[in-house]
């Protein structure tokens, strides 16, 4: 009992002791933490103060950099733009010396100007004086003339006037004699000028294949599907579309063969959509072979609507238009006559400008030259007066439908415009390439063409160039002079005419060249 008493005496006597002890030892604990962090702090402060000094220096040594360099680029600018006043000042210099010089010499001119002018003046008044002297002299020979001869002035005039109006009609009959014949030398030049510079600047392509037509068949099998049972499919294709189906050991390819083109097309695009179809039968065939026709039809005026706005006809009729698509599918000894009819009318065109004609009204009659090929095999007669009769049907200009008509010299030509569409026609069907010739015949002509050439005495050699169209004959200097060579060109040009059977004409020419060669060593 005694010892459970004395345990709150027990503590409030530690209380007593470690409240003041906890006390103190807070404070001394706290005071220490101060002085720590005062410490802390004037460390902080001494680095932060260095730190400041060591910024403070390198921004001053920064800034001093910056002086320096912006004083050595101020410095150079300074000195270039000195160099750069120097050379102003040289150049000023120069230019004040010459100023001066020229300033001398246009004074030098001026003084002999002003003296060129008094002699002038000089000059020009004894010419008054003398002319004045001449007038009176003339008169008064005048008066002698009429009083010895008994005429009066009037007379006079009348009868020298008569006197000179039948020595004048003399001269102008000689001058247009001349005239004529110096226009009938240089015409000849002046057409070869004109269509050389045409041909040059047209471009056009060669010939294609205009026959048959090929298909590719995804395998063999597709054959026997085309031929059908007993040949029903392909009895069926031939009546639908007028155009030969060849069936031969080709593998993977079927032939279509007909003279008509367009048929020829629609059948090729009929086989086509019926080996991507698979559905093989007659009347598949009809049906695919009716909406194809139709397609092409649209395709054609198409075509037709796309060349004349190409070529600048807005006002084109619809029916020569589809006349015009039918063109692309036809052709003539392998030349394509839309292309064709298309580079008649440009050679038209351009032939038409030199001559200061209607280019439009030209290039017209270029392009309906030939419209009447796509209706040649319907309709009887030649091409050209087909399609004459075409064009005059639907409203064309009679200088059209004359150059249509005569552009092979059925009829008479009636306007420039027709000469122009006989010559574009010629010529782009006579070029090199534009019609096709076999390889045989055409290395013939030109080793035929050759041959003539090299028969006369005297050539060493001859080429054949341009196609055939041209050659060239290098003859011995020393065996015939220019005379014997004038005579053998036109003898060369007579034997090509006799010999040689060619398309358009064959331009000869011959060669002579001396030349001297010596070796300096």
């Amino acid at each position: 009992m005694e010892t459970i008493a004395s345990i709150p005496l027990i503590i409030l006597l530690v209380a007593v002791v470690s409240v003041p002890s906890g006390y103190f030892l807070c404070y001394f604990v706290t005071a220490r933490r101060r002085r720590n962090q005062e410490k802390e702090a004037k460390r902080f402060l001494e680095e932060a103060t260095q730190k400041a000094k060591r910024l403070e220096k390198e921004a001053d040594l920064a800034i001093k950099d910056e002086v320096f360099k912006r004083k050595e680029a101020l410095e150079k600018e300074i000195q270039e733009a000195r160099v750069e006043l120097k050379q102003t000042e040289r150049k000023l210099d120069k230019r004040e010396d010459n100023l001066e010089r020229k300033l001398e010499i246009v004074t030098k001119k001026e003084r002999y100007i002003e003296g060129l002018q008094a002699q002038l003046q000089a000059r020009q008044k004894e010419v008054e004086e003398k002319d004045a002297q001449l007038r009176k002299a003339l008169e008064e020979e005048t008066k002698t003339l009429l009083k010895v001869a008994g005429y009066s002035r009037e007379e006079a005039e009348r009868q020298l006037m008569a006197r000179l109006e039948k020595e004048l009609e003399g001269e102008c009959a000689k001058k247009i004699a001349d005239a004529l014949k110096k226009a009938k030398e240089t015409a000849q030049e002046e057409v070869a000028v004109i269509v050389a510079n045409t041909i040059q600047r047209c471009v056009a392509d060669h010939t294609a294949e205009n026959v048959v037509s090929t298909v590719e068949l995804p395998n063999e099998e597709m054959k026997g599907r085309i031929i059908g049972r007993e040949g029903r499919n392909i009895r069926a294709f031939e009546k639908a579309t007028g155009i030969d189906v060849i069936v031969d050991d080709t593998p993977g390819v079927i032939v279509l063969s007909g003279f008509d083109s367009v048929r020829r097309e629609v059948a090729r695009l009929t086989m086509e959509k019926l080996i991507v179809d698979g559905r093989i039968h007659p009347a598949r065939i009809e049906e695919i072979a009716q909406k194809t026709q139709k397609e092409m039809e649209e395709h054609l005026r198409e075509t037709g609507k796309q060349v004349c706005y190409d070529m600048g006809f807005h006002d084109m009729p619809p029916e020569l238009i589809e006349v015009l698509g039918r063109l692309k599918y036809r052709t003539s000894y392998g030349q394509n006559q839309l292309q064709h009819s298309i580079e008649v009318a440009k050679l038209c065109g351009l032939m038409a400008g030199e001559l200061r004609l209607d280019v439009k009204l030209a290039k017209r009659c270029g392009l309906l030259h030939d419209i009447g090929k796509a209706l040649d095999s319907d309709v009887e007669g030649n091409h050209a007066a087909i399609g004459a009769d075409i064009a005059r049907k639907h409203g064309e200009r009679p200088e059209v439908t004359n150059a249509i008509a005569s552009h092979h010299e059925d009829v008479p030509v009636e306007s420039p415009y027709g000469a122009l569409t006989s010559a574009a026609d010629t010529i782009s069907a006579g070029r090199p390439g534009a019609r096709r010739e076999s390889l045989e015949k055409y290395i013939k002509r030109l080793e035929k063409l050759e041959g003539i050439a090299t028969g006369f005495p005297g050539v060493r050699v001859a080429y054949a160039i341009q196609a055939g169209r041209e050659i060239r004959v290098i003859v011995d200097p020393e065996r015939v002079d220019d005379t014997t060579a004038q005579k053998m060109c036109y003898d060369i040009a007579r034997g090509i005419e006799g010999e040689l059977e060619f398309p358009g004409e064959v331009v000869v020419t011959v060669i002579r060249e001396t030349r001297a060669v010596e070796h300096a060593r």
